[in-house]
């Protein structure tokens, strides 16, 4: 049985180039607005039903479910 010698590459450089630098910075820039307002963290417990509810809902119409508790929210309490 004879064996076939594989040559593994180097180990990749931690050296950034520009190019790195350029996508780093557009993807971190991707789809962020600077918030208008500082925003807090709310972790609330519903039920699992619920829950349920409101995931299906927010995947049939692609929204995301802090946006929709957020928009409820709002339309409760409004901006002060």
């Amino acid at each position: 049985m004879s064996s076939k010698k594989v040559s593994i590459g180097g180990k990749p450089s931690a050296k950034k180039t520009a190019d790195d630098t350029a996508v780093d910075a557009w993807v971190g820039s991707r789809g962020q607005e600077a918030p208008k307002e500082p925003m807090k963290r709310l972790t609330i417990d519903i039920p699992a039903e619920l829950h349920a509810k409101l995931k299906a809902d927010c995947a049939m119409r692609s929204r995301k479910m802090a946006d929709e508790v957020r928009e409820l929210l709002m339309e409760k309490y409004g901006k002060s």
